[in-house]
């Protein structure tokens, strides 16, 4: 498969990462031709946009990575809402899609809610990147003042805390202080990557219940 884009269509092979010297009109008109399709995935930088096509181990990363979250989540009883997919956008600042995003001190604000109005409604508590082809950079998330975004690169979770408006890594997240959760999540990749998806949320699942 080649890559193809031009006005009437968008095709890219998975893997798959183009830079375009593009205004916030031109985003725009990209976010509109592709309608309701998840993939590619558009990012707007001031004066720049960015196309990517996932691979396969993408999806399946984030989709673990959240699973956790979610387990987690439920085991400390804590409400929430989460959102994929979902495009935020600063109109001339920003245009971003995370591949998960949840609001957890925030969730009552935007229970309920089909659009989210960004720059009036809160942003989301946290947010979740897989980053195969370095596609991701944390400070797109800047504008949005989001607390704390977490990365999967390189096989290894980083966790981004905002202080005094930049992001800094830490060593343990501001939602789940009492856990060790980039311990968690090694043991649920290594666990889904040897046996399953589901076999290792069971086990996580399994194992929290065990430490109430």
């Amino acid at each position: 498969m080649f890559a193809v884009i031009t006005p009437e269509k968008i095709q890219l092979p998975p893997g798959t990462v183009v830079r375009l010297l593009g205004t916030w009109a031109d985003y725009q008109a990209i976010v509109e031709q592709l309608g309701d399709r998840s993939i590619p995935r558009v990012k707007y930088r001031p004066g720049e946009i960015l196309l990517m096509s996932p691979l396969p181990i993408h999806g399946r990363q984030a989709h673990i990575l959240a699973q956790v979250v979610m387990v987690v989540l439920d085991h400390l009883e804590q409400d929430y809402e989460a959102f994929t997919p979902i495009t935020m956008d600063l109109p001339e600042i920003r245009g971003i899609e995370p591949d998960y995003c949840f609001y957890i001190d925030n969730w009552a604000a935007v229970a309920g809610k089909a659009r989210i109005n960004w720059g009036v409604d809160p942003s989301p508590d946290l947010i979740i990147e897989i980053d195969v082809t370095s596609y991701t950079d944390v400070n797109d998330y800047l504008p949005y003042q989001v607390p704390e975004a977490w990365i999967f690169k390189r096989n290894r979770l980083l966790i981004y805390g905002l202080e005094n408006n930049e992001y800094t890594l830490k060593t343990s997240s501001r939602y789940f202080p009492n856990l060790n959760i980039i311990e968690i999540i090694e043991e649920c990749l290594h666990r889904a990557n040897e046996l399953n998806t589901s076999t290792a949320i069971r086990e996580l699942r399994r194992k929290l219940a065990k430490k109430a």
